[in-house]
């Protein structure tokens, strides 16, 4: 439940807030509009999850407002691909949040993070060094949504001996998320070896002939192993929000907090 809403439904049957006074604070829903952003204060309550900012593009000043208003309702905040640089200049505003450099996100929660009820946790595969920082904005996604996740670093195929050590853990997974760039394996070999969904994620990480990320890309899609689904290029996110969906399916009772 979005705890805004919450609150103004707790006040209104206990009688310390008029009919007019919820209906005032209730005004700017579904959204809010900044000029420059719409926020959409009920994604919460359809999905379960809250609006996240993609801070690329975006000025700190635009970055900070938005940020002020997703606070002030009490959503979790995530700020995705958020550089250093940025970062810095949003500082004062978004001091008592964690930024991650490595996978480029600032996240803040109100109070602890209550577990997502997912009976049991995303394993978040890399397959190279190279690759954490789209790993890391997965797995640090999926967390602040309240999920249990567990890390797997360096276990590309190149060194296949890396993985197989890690089937233990890999078939404990309710979902895999299998970030790798190059010729993007590792996703059809873990589908191979697990009974859970596994989420692939190209990176942009290779040569020239990767084109970017495209070569793993269509590597992933054509993986002859079942199972696997392939999000976009540097994608640690939205397979993050995809995982966090197959772990926790949507009821009736989605809009709890």
């Amino acid at each position: 439940m979005d705890k805004h809403i919450e609150r103004i439904v707790e006040d209104l049957a206990a009688g310390r807030m008029t009919a007019a006074e919820g209906l005032a604070a209730l005004r700017d829903y579904p959204t809010e509009d900044l000029g420059f952003a719409r926020l959409d204060h009920h994604r919460r309550l359809r999905q379960g999850l809250p609006e996240v900012v993609y801070g690329a593009g975006k000025t700190a000043e635009q970055i900070t407002g938005i940020v002020a208003r997703l606070r002030g309702r009490g959503h979790p905040v995530l700020v995705t691909r958020l550089d250093a640089e940025m970062h810095a200049l949003c500082a004062p505003t978004l001091r008592d949040g964690t930024y991650d450099e490595l996978s480029r996100t600032w996240r803040w929660h109100e109070g602890e993070i209550p577990p997502s009820g997912g009976d049991g946790p995303i394993v978040v595969a890399a397959a190279g060094t190279s690759d954490l920082s789209v790993a890391e904005e997965a797995a640090i996604t999926a967390e602040l949504f309240g999920n249990e996740v567990v890390r797997i670093t360096d276990v590309g195929v190149a060194g296949i001996h890396r993985l197989l050590g890690e089937v233990d853990t890999l078939r404990r997974a309710r979902v895999v998320i299998a970030v790798a760039g190059m010729e993007g394996a590792l996703a059809s070999v873990a589908a191979g070896l697990v009974a859970c969904p596994v989420i692939a994620v190209p990176t942009s990480v290779g040569y020239g002939a990767s084109f970017g990320g495209v070569a793993a890309l269509l590597a992933m899609l054509n993986s002859c192993a079942a199972g696997v689904t392939v999000v976009n290029i540097d994608n640690g996110f939205g397979a993050a929000v995809a995982a966090h969906m197959i772990v926790n399916p949507a009821r009736d009772d989605t809009a709890k907090t």
